[in-house]
């Protein structure tokens, strides 16, 4: 059992209701934000806290063999599949691994000159709202096979509910299926998406590793921003460390294979990527020497990219049978029982930038305990602005 909430829990009273597995997904930490005081902090995500790539991509891969299941063969070549920028770009991609059939475009916040959107939405409890969809072939969105939408947590179900209004308006479909980690809805939120789907005239289910809720005091929101104000204090330069020369490796990735599915991202994609990546991780091991813990970090949307890597050099590097090619339920389970790995062999973990602006304290009852800041390095749709990683 993993939990990092309690010291969120001791001083808001906010708390997690549902299964035993819960604790072993999800912390708690506060962030600025006017309309949200609290985050739920994946542990398997592989976003905000740094974890084996093995997990982050299995958890994904067993969630699209459970899509494939429902929707059938026949349904799942017609499928496309659809995540959410920013955090649960690299999820998406791994839910299309494992349903292994339908072409995968996830939404973006970086728009791309020359390319017309094919639709847009907004998010719900966001500090940047704005999503683009800019799929290469325009014909992506524009079947009417079901259309199976993945991000990292279903709370409201508002910005779901938002893509699928939104693109049903011009690509009408009979089915969609909503791929979540956890399903964190209340009573009336899930009236509230069955009205919809009936309104709508189409069929809507629903898959997540684990349901549950969150129990939230009334003043919550103002408790919350008090206590980020009271902590939040200015960061402080980290110790100088040892001067090391950076070393840009050319990994010989194949020519014309996207890094991931701002554009679309193909089952061909996937095969050409997967017969590649062990060179390109025997490159990667090749300059690391002797290391044996070794973080591979994704940039904000690119998420899936670098998780490939990370996992393929995992094994490369002799990295345990539990951290290979796990289903959900196994790679939910082989976190909570051994929490950040083995630690009698080399070991690579693997996390992302954020532009999500969260409470760091130091303390073990809290999700998130370190952070640094710096500058975007590109130039979003909303302006460069500052970026994280935290853990």
């Amino acid at each position: 059992m993993v939990w990092t909430g309690e010291w969120v829990a001791r001083r808001l009273g906010v708390s997690l209701s549902g299964g035993d597995q819960l604790p072993g997904l999800l912390g708690l930490a506060l962030r600025r934000n006017p309309k949200r005081a609290h985050l739920l902090v994946s542990h398997v995500l592989g976003k905000h806290v740094p974890q084996r790539p093995g997990v982050v991509h299995g958890v994904g891969v067993g969630l699209g063999r459970r899509v494939r299941a429902l929707l059938g063969d026949d349904a799942a070549s017609r499928a496309v599949v659809l995540g959410y920028a920013e955090t649960a770009t690299g999820l998406g991609h791994s839910v299309a691994d494992g349903l292994g059939l339908a072409p995968y475009l996830h939404s973006t916040r970086r728009p791309v000159e020359g390319v017309a959107p094919a639709g847009g939405f907004e998010e719900e409890h966001s500090h940047a709202t704005s999503h683009l969809l800019l799929p290469e072939d325009p014909a992506l969105l524009a079947g009417d096979g079901p259309l199976v939408l993945v991000d990292d947590e279903f709370s409201t179900g508002r910005t779901v509910l938002n893509t699928i209004k939104a693109l049903h308006a011009r690509f009408p479909r009979q089915r969609y299926v909503v791929v979540a980690l956890v399903d964190m809805r209340s009573e009336g939120d899930r009236r509230h998406l069955e009205k919809f789907a009936a309104d709508l005239g189409a069929r809507v289910d629903l898959l997540a590793l684990a349901a549950g809720g969150v129990r939230l005091p009334a003043d919550v929101l103002r408790r919350g921003q008090e206590l980020v104000a009271a902590h939040d204090a200015p960061e402080e330069a980290p110790p100088a460390a040892p001067q090391n020369a950076a070393v840009r490796t050319d990994l010989a990735w194949p020519d014309g294979l996207p890094d991931g599915g701002r554009h679309g991202f193909t089952p061909a994609h996937r095969a050409r990527l997967d017969a590649a990546l062990p060179a390109m991780a025997d490159r990667l091991r090749d300059h690391l020497g002797a290391a044996r813990r070794v973080l591979v970090l994704g940039n904000e949307e690119l998420m899936y990219a670098p998780l490939r890597l990370a996992h393929a050099l995992d094994q490369r590097l002799g990295a345990p049978d539990g951290f290979g090619a796990l289903d959900a339920e196994r790679a939910a389970e082989t976190w909570a029982a051994d929490g950040a790995g083995h630690d009698d062999g080399p070991a690579v973990f693997f996390s992302t930038t954020t532009r999500s602006p969260v409470l760091a304290v130091d303390d073990p009852g809290y999700a998130l305990r370190t952070r640094l800041t710096f500058p975007a390095h590109d130039d979003p749709a909303d302006g460069p602005g500052p970026r994280h990683a935290y853990n």
